[in-house]
């Protein structure tokens, strides 16, 4: 993910209600923040919740058994190339 410091030449365009927009404005405004950063500093951050969520998931006992004796099990040559690859490959937020 870019820094701040970075430049930014990637065009990002919404349409909002002016109610909206007068929300953000308003937000914006607290924090003492520019529309623009406020927004893409949300939407970055609920973006890397949203991929992060995907890393909890619930199981009752059976389900958590079976997972087990799941990973107990060798990989396969198929699954090892794709747990290597997953490995290599960088996250979403930091392209």
């Amino acid at each position: 993910m870019q820094t701040r410091d970075s430049t930014r030449d990637t065009p990002i365009n919404i349409r909002a209600l002016p109610a909206q927009r007068a929300l953000i404005d308003r937000a914006a405004s607290m924090l003492g923040k520019k529309r623009s950063d406020f927004m893409l500093e949300v939407v970055c951050r609920e973006a890397m919740d949203v991929l992060l969520d995907q890393r909890l998931f619930l199981l009752d006992e059976a389900q958590f058994n079976a997972f087990n004796a799941a990973l107990e099990q060798p990989l396969t040559l198929e699954q090892q190339t794709k747990i290597t690859k997953l490995l290599n490959t960088p996250a979403p937020w930091d392209h």
